[in-house]
């Protein structure tokens, strides 16, 4: 068992690596210290923060190794430097965040081959901490593909089509029969703190979409005012909207009567058939109340991603219990879009609901709370200083994310005006007889 669990530590390490090397060397040194946008940090940032970060936990923590570089802790602190500072800081140059970075790895692997991944030590156990780090390696990629989305010039990332897919046969949604089912997880290795633990939550009968929302059905929403009514929109999305002159998802824009998109730095017609990308949660929640449906609760969107009622057990993913393959869904930049809507029908859940993992990030209707019984660990500023109010909850994963950072219990979380993200939704609405759970 410890031998997989190392095999499975180095695995995700190694492939976070690859991915940070790929979206850092792909653009000259310039484009890697360049500020592309206010909301987002210079990829150099990113670049030495990964190695802090590594440094910090398994290094120092994990291993008990001297500190290699102390002094640029502080400069590395993401709750420290807001992101649009950060190009005033004394960053390290590209090719010295590389050898930190490098340098940091080397010592890393030496200490997973000698650390006990079972044990009393939660940090440890199961390699949790070397799990983490791979996660936050990968999310800090995600971050940086994000920024090369915001990035003016010509596209420095290629990737291949998705697999061709689509709704023929499907219906446009499913009843989710009400009832409990287990939400969370206490038992998944790497799960992180806001996943735990395990609890039964009941939730009433709900009609959810089969496919996430497409460019298509949005593109109705705009052409019958939709931005222009305020019937569907929340007080501060209305005021976000008229302050800022939004009219469509970011990088969209209307040409010669075609809607065109930017993406990865190349300019495309935008594809009915496709999931909507680049949408705020004042965004989606517009468009639901115009389609006179709604978001789905976090707990709706769960249950229909993971709970089998033939067996009452919450399943790891849609499809079953093992990690997903490249029939299941699409993850890991594997390409550099959505599939279409409908696609994938080997990762579908019990009920025939399609995409829940991969392709876009779902917006919920709830707000990033704890469940009951949360513990912070391994650190208060992974999940607690976020909870409340202020931020919304998103699912399922994207074309950005990996699977290391995906699963059925995984949590992501942001503020509701964001439409830099890989950012979608699919709708709701109650089953008759049953009030809304929102």
């Amino acid at each position: 068992m410890t031998d997989d669990l190392r095999r499975r530590a180095l695995d995700a390490l190694i492939t976070a690596r690859d991915r940070t090397a790929g979206l850092t060397t792909c653009v000259d040194e310039n484009e890697l210290i360049a500020q592309h946008s206010p909301l987002m940090s210079p990829l150099v940032w990113d670049l030495a923060h990964i190695g802090n970060q590594e440094e910090q936990w398994l290094l120092r923590t994990v291993g008990g190794r001297e500190a290699l570089r102390p002094e640029i802790d502080s400069v590395y602190d993401a709750f420290e430097h807001p992101r649009a500072l950060r190009p005033t800081l004394p960053l390290l140059a590209p090719s010295e965040a590389r050898t930190y970075a490098s340098d940091v790895r080397g010592r890393v692997l030496d200490i997973l081959e000698r650390t006990p991944l079972e044990g009393t030590d939660p940090l440890t156990d199961s390699g949790f901490a070397f799990g983490m780090i791979a996660q936050h390696e990968q999310q800090h990629d995600e971050t940086m593909l994000i920024t090369h989305q915001l990035r003016k010039g010509p596209a420095a990332l290629s990737a291949p089509e998705p697999p061709a897919g689509g709704m023929q046969g499907l219906a446009e949604e499913i009843l989710v029969p009400g009832g409990p089912f287990t939400m969370g997880t206490s038992t998944e290795p790497w799960a992180l703190d806001n996943e735990r633990p395990a609890h039964r939550r009941d939730v009433p009968a709900f009609h959810l979409d089969t496919a996430p929302v497409t460019c298509g059905a949005y593109i109705a929403f705009i052409e019958d005012g939709g931005y222009d009514d305020p019937r569907w929109w929340a007080a501060e999305g209305w005021d976000q909207i008229r302050r800022h002159d939004i009219g469509a998802p970011l990088f969209w824009r209307r040409e010669a009567g075609q809607w065109l998109r930017r993406r990865f730095g190349v300019t495309e017609p935008v594809p009915a058939d496709e999931p909507v990308l680049h949408v705020s949660w004042y965004e989606a929640d517009a468009y639901a109340r115009w389609a006179g449906r709604r978001l789905p609760t976090e707990a709706e969107w769960e249950k229909a991603a993971r709970h089998d009622q033939e067996a009452d057990r919450s399943r790891r993913f849609p499809w079953g219990d093992a990690d997903p393959t490249p029939a299941q869904a699409n993850l890991g930049q594997r390409h550099l879009r959505p599939a279409t809507a409908g696609s994938y029908p080997e990762g579908e859940s019990p009920l025939g609901i399609r995409q829940l993992i991969g392709d876009v990030w779902e917006w919920t209707s709830s707000d990033f709370l704890p469940y009951p019984g949360f513990a912070a660990f391994p650190y208060r500023e992974y999940s607690e200083v976020f909870f409340g109010s202020a931020h919304k909850v998103l699912r399922g994963g994207s074309f950005a994310v990996d699977k290391v950072a995906c699963r059925g219990t995984f949590r992501n979380w942001d503020l509701p005006v964001r439409r830099q993200i890989f950012s979608g939704f699919r709708t709701a609405r109650d089953a008759a007889g049953h009030e809304d759970v929102s």
